[in-house]
């Protein structure tokens, strides 16, 4: 499986960027997917997961009532709406598929990483 991250870029304190992850090539999988991040001089960390099946979505604290994860199972494609955006949510963000099918929040459970995407807010 090839995870493919698209849609980071530039925008200021307060602004929306949508993050989308296209998986393609080898065997379906229906693991959970997810998405992390990684700002400069740190850990990679949770941002939000949702199960390929149902409705089931997980966000990390910092994130709640702003981000949005969302899927197209039509399109093996899923979807990260980041709203009010601020400075520290600047990082490279990359899409995961797990080895569970209900959620992915500790990145060593992730079984496929995509190859990230860059967003930067500016103050």
């Amino acid at each position: 499986v090839q995870l493919q991250a698209f849609g980071g870029g530039l925008v200021q304190a307060g602004g929306s960027l949508r993050l989308s992850c296209v998986a393609s090539g080898g065997t379906f999988s229906s693991g959970a997917r997810g998405w992390f991040r990684q700002a400069p001089g740190k850990e990679r960390e949770f941002v939000a997961t949702i199960a390929w099946f149902g409705r089931i979505t997980s966000y990390a604290d910092a994130v709640k009532g702003r981000f949005a994860i969302s899927r197209d199972n039509s399109k093996n494609t899923i979807y990260l709406q980041m709203n009010s955006l601020k400075p520290e949510d600047t990082g490279v963000y990359y899409c995961a598929v797990g080895e569970e099918s209900l959620q992915l929040r500790d990145p060593g459970r992730a079984a496929y990483w995509g190859q990230g995407t860059l967003v930067t807010v500016s103050s």
